[in-house]
């Protein structure tokens, strides 16, 4: 029996959902929002709740290797979406600390994340290298690789994803900066 070697990049993968809770608490606690902060923070969120959505609609995990959609354009379309509501998050607070909080998950625990699943991709899909070659890891590059940007999108694959909870959860940290700049304007008074 074989043992599973304890990296950083493996320690990251278990920990990003958890540690994303207690980010969120100390996110709502650090937050300054205004109704136009909160605003500006939908509108980035937004095109990356739509990133994740399309890149699920399309990603067989662990059965194939996706190079269509989003997968054409970024080897990494639901992390570039978590990075772009991310960003809105952090338009949201007002806060230069959740900025740099934001700045310093991503660094420490996505990156090694991304290049672990890199390479258990590289090393169950023969094609990885060639894919890799083509697509960037992480900032889209225009036109899509090979012209093979066009697919169906598969609802069933969003569904059994459950990316819809994204949105729900993007909704509901926006309804909480809401609730706060209430209850913080009313107590003003």
């Amino acid at each position: 029996m074989t043992t599973a070697k304890w990296t950083w990049s493996r320690i990251a993968q278990r920990i990003r959902v958890p540690l994303g809770f207690v980010f969120a608490a100390g996110y709502i606690w650090l937050a300054q929002p205004t109704w136009l902060s909160i605003g500006i923070g939908c509108l980035i969120a937004a095109p990356g709740v739509w990133l994740r959505a399309i890149a699920a609609g399309h990603v067989r995990k662990n059965a194939e290797l996706t190079t269509s959609g989003p997968y054409a354009y970024t080897r990494n379309p639901l992390y570039l979406g978590s990075i772009i509501i991310a960003l809105g998050f952090a338009a949201a607070s007002r806060n230069l600390w959740v900025a740099v909080g934001i700045t310093v998950l991503f660094f420490a625990i996505y990156l090694p994340v991304i290049r672990s699943e890199e390479k258990y991709l590289r090393n169950v899909f023969p094609g990885f290298d060639e894919y890799a070659h083509q697509v960037p890891r992480l900032f889209p590059r225009m036109p899509a690789a090979n012209g093979s940007g066009a697919a169906e999108f598969s609802r069933e694959l969003y569904r059994k994803h459950r990316e819809y909870n994204a949105l729900v959860g993007s909704v509901a940290m926006m309804l909480a900066l809401a609730l706060k700049l209430i209850y913080t304007t009313r107590s003003r008074f």
